[in-house]
């Protein structure tokens, strides 16, 4: 085989449509465009989904479902995809590491959908009820991470706000 010996396969390609060459060539005159309206101009045609005025199909079904922002930022593991991970404490970084929450996984969730066969500790990953269990059973547990009460919350954002403002508010002149 040789490079100026190759060809395509037969009846793979067709020739292009050579338009507006007389009413013999099967797309004269108009060129398989009609007569007139935006459709026919050269350049001219509108925007998806539109229909010419008419109130689009888009807009006239009505709103279904919604769509989560959250869903990003959170993961679900199952119980039995922990088997799969060495480590002897497993946290989110760990479930990133190993592939099986998303790397965008701010909180994950572990539920119960199989078995764990081996004794693991859940740090700062959060457990439903029967996968806390499953946990147990199996030797393990679940730390949970430690966040600020919500009392020290408030006070760290009212220091803050109190440095971000100026002590003497400057006076106007009149």
């Amino acid at each position: 085989m040789r490079l100026n010996t190759i060809k395509p396969a037969a009846g793979s390609t067709k020739n292009r449509l050579r338009v507006g060459r007389g009413a013999s060539a099967g797309q004269g005159k108009t060129c398989g465009r009609g007569v007139k309206g935006q459709r026919a101009r050269k350049g001219g045609y509108h925007k998806v989904g539109f229909e010419g005025g008419q109130m689009p199909l888009q807009r006239r079904l009505p709103k279904v479902g919604f769509r989560s922002a959250m869903k990003q930022t959170r993961a679900e593991v199952r119980l039995h995809e922990l088997n799969g991970i060495e480590a002897a404490v497993i946290d989110l970084d760990v479930l990133k590491k190993a592939g099986i929450v998303s790397v965008f996984a701010e909180q994950a969730k572990v539920v119960l959908s199989g078995e764990l066969k081996r004794a693991v500790t859940l740090r700062g990953v959060l457990a439903t009820k029967g996968a806390a269990e499953a946990i147990a059973k199996a030797g393990g547990k679940i730390e949970a991470v430690e966040a600020a009460a919500p009392e020290v919350k408030a006070e760290a954002k009212a220091e803050a706000k109190a440095e971000a403002k100026p002590a003497v508010k400057p006076e106007k002149k009149a």
